[in-house]
């Protein structure tokens, strides 16, 4: 069983609970980040790889956007996102599709147009080969207008302190090496806990800006941790995960021409 397969299989069965990552304080963080790197959406077109339930699809409307279109590979996933949106009576201001965003996404019904905005966020953390992460690279750019920008959420160090007890909200029970990087089980602690395997490459992990480059993205930066809201309010919970923080929140922006 491949990694996205694998993860599609862990995800399905933990849709009904994935929500609730937003309240671990790793999830906050992420929020928050995510939050400072969107901005001011007004206006805009965004499109969401591997966005599952909506989390950070909802954030985006709550700041302006015009629309949002999410792609991941749980059916389960997708629709609970469906069903959050109906529970607030929203109707196309989220469109949920079924894909895997490692591959040709060209079926779906996307907006011919493009996107002022692409996330992906945690969609490297599954690409177990060099093949799979540049058939994401290309529908982030595909998808993204000239002048557009890039956001997503990738590891930053999987040895790091902050994931070996649960402070934060995740920890890694194991971790191997494998070609090019390293295989993990993540278990966020929710209740009940959610386990899923993941999967992390050097050129992602290091922080690298090459496979960025490659596609065409440029000025390509990390959300300082230090302008969450929650790093400001508790600077002495958050030390450990400072010192080598397990995420990153990147930005970049692809080129007019």
């Amino acid at each position: 069983m491949s990694v996205l397969e694998k993860v599609k299989k862990d995800y399905s069965t933990s849709a009904i609970t994935y929500n609730d990552y937003s309240n671990l304080p790793s999830g906050r963080l992420e929020s928050q980040l995510i939050r400072i790197a969107l901005g001011d959406c007004a206006n805009l077109k965004i499109l969401d790889l591997g966005g599952g339930t909506g989390l950070h699809a909802r954030q985006a409307i709550e700041l302006g956007a015009d629309c949002v279109d999410v792609v991941d590979i749980s059916h389960e996933m997708l629709q609970m996102g469906r069903n959050v949106e109906a529970s607030l009576n929203r109707r196309d201001l989220i469109r949920f599709y079924e894909a895997d965003v490692s591959k040709s996404i060209t079926h779906l019904p996307l907006r011919s147009g493009g996107y002022d905005v692409v996330m992906a966020n945690w969609i490297f953390s599954f690409a177990e080969n060099v093949d799979v992460l540049e058939g994401m690279f290309r529908n982030i750019v595909a998808y993204l207008k000239p002048g557009g920008r890039f956001i997503g959420v990738r590891d930053a160090d999987p040895w790091s302190p902050a994931l070996r007890n649960g402070k934060y909200g995740g920890s890694c029970t194991w971790i191997d090496k494998i070609p090019g990087g390293v295989k993990y089980l993540c278990v966020l602690h929710c209740e009940p806990p959610i386990e899923f395997e993941g999967v992390s490459l050097e050129v992602i992990y290091s922080g690298t800006s090459e496979m960025y480059e490659r596609f065409g993205l440029s000025n390509i930066t990390i959300v300082p941790y230090e302008s969450a809201e929650t790093v400001q309010r508790n600077p002495d919970f958050w030390e450990l995960f400072l010192i080598r923080p397990n995420l990153a929140v990147v930005q970049a922006l692809k080129a007019l021409n």
